[in-house]
């Protein structure tokens, strides 16, 4: 059994039976009373997430997981099929697990997928990533300035507002988080 002063962003808990995944943390140390930590944990199967406060030294379970670097290789209804860049298995991740994957991953690109006594728990894909601008109204001379966007369809079918300068065809970065724009790539 470890402690909650063990607690870091991306360890699962074991809570009453229920696995979830710590998005954030904080150990507290006020001027009176004990320590504790104030953590954000999100639910691994139901994505609910929960505001949960630990008195610090205070015994809990941690989940084993098994975090893989595996390649997208294709969607397949409302699956996603991964293969295993060392062992070159591949396996099957559903749309709930996976979440907005294909909004920004591209066939052949590599996510982290992690595993629970071999069932996959979810997806940590790349916080950015560098899509091609498939179609775009041309800026028009003038509209150089910092200020004012224009919408961008990107390779993967997504929508992404981008500064006027940027043309067809060009590559940019994209926050997979927030779906913002970047830079150019």
């Amino acid at each position: 059994m470890a402690t909650t002063n063990d607690i870091k962003n991306g360890s699962v808990l074991n809570l009453d039976g229920n696995l979830w995944n710590v998005t954030e943390f904080q150990h507290v140390k006020p001027g009176k009373g004990g320590a504790f930590v104030r953590t954000k944990i999100k639910n691994v199967l139901s994505g609910k997430v929960l505001d949960k406060t630990f008195n610090a030294g205070t015994k809990i379970e941690f989940a084993t997981v098994d975090k893989r670097q595996m390649q997208y290789l294709y969607k397949e209804g409302q699956d996603f099929v991964f293969m295993d860049n060392s062992t070159y298995e591949q396996t099957t991740v559903s749309e709930s697990i996976a979440g907005k994957l294909d909004k920004y991953l591209l066939e052949g690109q590599n996510a982290i997928v992690a595993f629970h006594e071999s069932n996959p728990l979810f997806v940590d894909m790349p916080t950015s990533v560098t899509l091609e601008i498939v179609y775009t109204e041309p800026g028009v001379q003038g509209d150089r300035a910092q200020s004012g966007t224009k919408p961008a369809t990107l390779e993967t079918g997504v929508k992404v507002n981008v500064p006027l300068f940027i043309e067809q065809g060009e590559k940019i970065n994209v926050d997979t988080r927030s779906g913002e724009y970047l830079g150019k790539a």
